[in-house]
This record gives C-alpha cells, structure tokens and sequence, in this order.
C-alpha cells in the first residue's frame, strides 16, 4: 500500500510541474475559511496571500512565471478540507499548497498533500499532529506547545506572576496551548490554582471568572478565538478582576479590539507579528494592508503572507517547479526575512523555529511589549 502511494505520488509530481509550467503560471493552492464563524481570519489569511503574489510578481515572479493562487473555502470543515486537497492535487494540478486555515480541517488533509508529495505550508494552525503526516509538511507559524511554553515563560519570567489560572477553550488549539503553558509555568515556580475549559463558541464565561476570582491569581492564561477573547477580556472587567490577562494568537484580530471595546486595554498576548518591527519587509506589509484593506494587519494575514512568501524562495532555490526539489528547499532554507520575523528555518520534523512576539493592547492597539527569542523556548521539541 506505502509503495503504491509513493508511486501515485511520482506520477502527480510529474503531471503537477508540467501542468503548471506549461500554462505559463506557477499554481500555488490556498485553502481558508471564508464562511462560517471563522470567516473574519479566513478573510485575513485571504488578504496576506494575496500580498504575498502581488508583492512577489510585481518583483518578477519566480522562474519567469508568475505566481497564481487557486482559492477555497473549507468554512473550517474537515470533510471539506479533504475535498479540497483532492482538488487541488489532481484537478487543479498545484505544485504546492498554503493552509490559511485551523487545525482542524488542516489536521484531516494534510495526509491527502504527504500521500501525492505536494509540499503544504501551514500559516498558523497549531495542532502537533499536522506535521506527523509527513516530511512534505511544514508549519510557519508556531507550534501550540512553543506558544504555550511561551506564555508560560512571560507569564512567570517577564510578568513574574506566583498564582496562575487557566481558561481554555476545549479543543485541539486550546488544550495544546493550555498543557505547554502550564508545563512551564510549574517549571518555573508558579502555581497553578485553576485550570477550567469551556466549550467554542461559548456565551458565558462569568461562571468561570467568578470561580477564577475567589482564588485571587495573580494572572489568567486564557485560549480562544477572538469572539471568546472579547468576551472573557469584557466579563473579567465587569466583575473587577485584577489579575493580568494573558492570551495568545487567538486573540490577536482587529474583531477582538472591535468587540471587547476599552476591556481589551491592558491585555497581553503571544503572537506573530510585532505592529511595531522596523524591518522593510514588516513594514511594507502593514502599509499595504492597511491601504488595500482597510483594515488592521493581524498574524493570521502576516502568517498567509510568509507561508507563501517562502514557499516562493523555495521554488527559487530549487530552480524547479518539481515539487520534491520544492520540499528539499524548504528543509534547508535558513534565516529567511519574513514579516513574522526571521525565521531560523525548519526542524527536521517541518517546525519552524522563530521569535516569539509579545503585544500588549494600548489604547485599542496592539503594540510592542518585547519578544522572546530564547532558543530554548522558541525551538520545538522532537
């Protein structure tokens, strides 16, 4: 059965790079939410994409060909993610493919990518097993248990909190950011005094911050989208909590500063992009965001842009449109420039290893509060 893979695999890398040379285009596949609850951060990782193949073809493409991003929307459906790759792969003939989607539609079609040896970038879904499918994966943003681990270490090193609490959202995201946070806020001294899940999608977290209060912590780790941020920033303020929030990527969308308003204000979160990064390549990616539109630039459009933006390296390196070729240049790319920060390269499992960038909510605005780029931290384990 492995050996008739491989071969269905050899088969579509040949059809893939002749298919899509010949058409003068180099075809890129992009799958994202664009429906359903999660279609504000698909339309993010829609925007970043975009600017990746804008940016990269007004610069001349790569090989001589332009770039072209085939688009679906997988409204955060694994059935539907599998659809798609099949698509993608023997329809559409892409010789690569970006997730700007979470972790779990990507986590069901990564496998279908490693089967047919298309290489799949994921922007920013967390779960660990989505690079387990194989050496043809790879993750540009950060792996849960890294993010987590670093919350655990601004938690108890920069913020220097002795009584933590956890709130998480009870899913492959949240409980993976939930167990590498407290794996390193107990390394590092503190303790633990609560750690409550709540569903997705959840409208109520005042009877979890009430049982959170009466145990006076110093911080609450808290998981979720953006929706559950909002509400857990709004409803902690109204019942005059004192302890430091701490979130992560999650909360880092402009729809989590719209909903929960002036709450937001005092908020900590790990995350991918830094507003502030003097970098040109930082730089102009927030400009154009913002100009093209209208909006506020939020990791999930900045991780888009790097997935794409070094899957285009990668074809340069290789100076082929063979997606083995594709893959064994992303392996060995090293400090590459990106608006995310710069990226150390991958591990030998597909993690990227990077800095860890920390925001705090100033006025309505995520600015910088410092950056973690503490190998032992920022480097996943194998």
């Amino acid at each position: 059965m492995k050996f008739r893979a491989f071969i269905f695999g050899l088969v579509f890398m040949f059809i893939a790079t002749t298919s899509s040379f010949a058409a003068g285009v180099i075809k890129i596949g992009f799958f994202a939410p664009l429906t359903g609850f999660a279609a504000a951060d698909g339309a993010s990782a829609k925007h970043g994409a975009m600017l990746a193949v804008e940016k990269i073809n007004e610069n001349g493409g790569v090989l001589g060909k332009k770039i072209k991003l085939v688009v679906y929307d997988d409204a955060v459906s694994s059935q539907q993610a599998v659809a798609i790759a099949r698509k993608l792969v023997q329809e559409d003939r892409v010789i690569a493919v970006v997730s700007g989607s979470y972790s779990t539609p990507t986590r069901a079609a990564a496998p279908i990518y490693q089967r047919f040896r298309i290489p799949l970038v994921v922007a920013y879904a967390t779960h660990p097993d989505i690079t387990k499918a194989g050496n043809y994966v790879f993750r540009i943003g950060f792996l849960a248990s890294v993010e987590g681990k670093a919350g655990g270490y601004v938690a108890t090193k920069i913020l220097h909190a002795k009584r933590v609490a956890v709130l998480t959202m009870d899913n492959d995201f949240g409980r993976a950011l939930s167990q590498g946070f407290v794996k390193e806020a107990e390394k590092n001294g503190a303790k633990v005094v609560a750690n409550l899940s709540f569903s997705l999608g959840e409208k109520d977290m005042t009877p979890y911050l009430t049982k959170i209060k009466a145990l006076n912590p110093d911080l609450i780790y808290c998981t979720g989208y953006y929706s559950e941020g909002a509400l857990t920033v709004k409803q902690a303020k109204q019942l005059g909590i004192k302890a430091q929030l701490l979130g992560q990527e999650g909360f880092d969308s402009p729809m989590f500063l719209k909903i929960a308003g002036k709450s937001a204000n005092g908020t900590i979160i790990t995350t991918d992009l830094n507003r502030d990064d003097k970098r040109p390549i930082a730089r102009w990616f927030i400009a154009q965001y913002r100009k093209q539109f209208n909006l506020e630039p939020d990791m999930v459009g900045a991780s888009s842009f790097d997935a794409v933006y070094i899957l285009a390296e990668a074809i340069k390196e290789a100076k082929s449109t063979n997606p083995a070729k594709i893959r064994e240049a992303l392996a060995r790319i090293k400090n590459f420039d990106g608006v995310t920060g710069d990226i150390k390269g991958f591990t030998k499992n597909g993690e990227v290893i990077k800095p860890v960038q920390i925001q705090k909510v100033v006025n309505g605005q995520f600015t910088y509060f410092g950056e973690i780029d503490n190998l032992e931290i920022i480097t996943p384990s194998n």
